[in-house]
């Protein structure tokens, strides 16, 4: 598979499948359990038909729209993922350049592989800074002043993860951060000289939002399950969450609301948006998706809060449908982190282009001259 013969997010996966050592894709790739949860986080978005009106005269569209107080030129953005720094020397990197170029905005998460420091000053394009609640309180909260001063525009408290999912394919591959050598990886590791030899002879792999503060996943080999375990707060509730808004004073996300009580919680502690979101199918396998979730919430809540459809995206017209019924954006993570791990800053432009073009295409069959004429009657349920 070469980067040009990539059209789909399928023909990214294998791309990265291909250049990844296993314990690497198969981090990207896994969920938890059986991946029930992870295969229908995609699936849902086939059980809904779409019902253009073509005689519209449509010569153009508007796929802009205003998330967590920035205007994008798309609704579609990059979900704040871990370790990126794993699957291609480029990083997060690649997502602020592609996010700049396309007019989106990147999230970076608390366990990324560049700084909050060094993004802030690399590009002005929207930033959306993903957060956990840490055991040490003074850590979360320096956290949240650094994202201040490097200005970040938003916060998204993820508040799936007060236990780690069962990722089974982890504990098979024998997935630690930083990859270690074992009997097991190293055949592996030795088929994929390329990436072998940029992960040890560029920069050291480093989580720097917390190396300053903790040592798991940065000099000690760890798995990532055992760093959500002993590093973050268990115990989250609406306080909690309060005070967190109120300190931030911004733009603030709740990511990983999947119920209408709790989105409706949102509206009541005051913040901006919802990210509906199992993880990617990384935590509670057997649980809905985030799609399958989203018209009751939009029922319950819409208008009153952003409302973020979180994973599972792999074409144009899952956020078509998304948009129809009721959400206000769309993000995802694998539908780039396959083309990162593939071709570094090249293959993420690549794969928001093509995912770009496809909304864009879409909407024009659709018979929609801006996503705001998207609606529900345009949406048909499969028997």
């Amino acid at each position: 598979m070469r980067l040009k013969n990539c059209y789909r997010t399928a023909d990214f996966r294998k791309l990265a499948k291909q250049r990844l050592p296993s314990p690497i894709f198969h981090y990207i790739d896994g969920g938890s359990d059986d991946e029930v949860t992870l295969r229908r986080n995609t699936d849902a978005y086939e059980t809904w038909d779409l019902v253009p009106n073509v005689l519209a005269g449509v010569s153009d569209v508007d796929l802009s729209t205003t998330v967590l107080g920035r205007k994008l030129d798309l609704p579609l953005f990059f979900s704040p993922t871990a370790m990126q720094r794993l699957f291609h020397h480029d990083g997060e990197r690649a997502l602020a350049r592609a996010a700049e170029k396309f007019g989106t905005m990147f999230g970076v998460s608390t366990i990324g592989t560049r700084s909050i420091e060094e993004l802030g000053a690399m590009t002005s394009a929207p930033k959306l800074f993903q957060i956990y609640v840490h055991n040490d309180a003074a850590l979360t909260s320096d956290l949240i002043a650094r994202c201040k001063e490097a200005k970040f525009d938003a916060l998204a408290l993820t508040v799936d993860t007060i236990v780690a999912g069962n990722r089974e394919r982890d504990y098979i591959t024998g997935m630690t951060t930083p990859p270690k050598l074992t009997p097991k990886s190293l055949v592996s590791f030795a088929l994929h000289p390329e990436w072998t030899f940029n992960y040890l002879l560029r920069e050291s792999f480093d989580l720097p939002n917390v190396s300053r503060y903790v040592k798991a996943g940065t000099s000690i080999a760890s798995s990532v399950v055992n760093y959500l375990d002993t590093q973050m707060k268990r115990s989250i509730d609406l306080g909690v969450v309060g005070r967190m808004i109120e300190e931030w004073g911004g733009p603030f996300a709740l990511k990983g609301v999947m119920s209408v009580r709790d989105a409706q919680r949102a509206v009541d502690v005051g913040a901006t948006a919802i990210m509906i979101s199992n993880h990617g199918g990384r935590q509670l396998d057997g649980s809905r998706a985030p799609f399958d979730q989203l018209q009751a919430i939009a029922d319950a809540v819409g208008g009153q809060i952003e409302i973020i459809v979180d994973g599972g995206i792999r074409r144009g017209t899952h956020v078509v449908k998304a948009l129809a019924m009721g959400a206000t954006a769309c993000s995802g993570g694998r539908m780039y982190l396959y083309a990162l791990a593939g071709a570094g800053t090249t293959g993420v432009e690549r794969a928001m282009r093509l995912l770009r073009d496809e909304i864009r295409r879409d909407l024009m069959l659709m018979g929609c001259g801006s996503i705001r004429e998207l609606n529900r009657s345009m949406l048909a349920a499969r028997p």
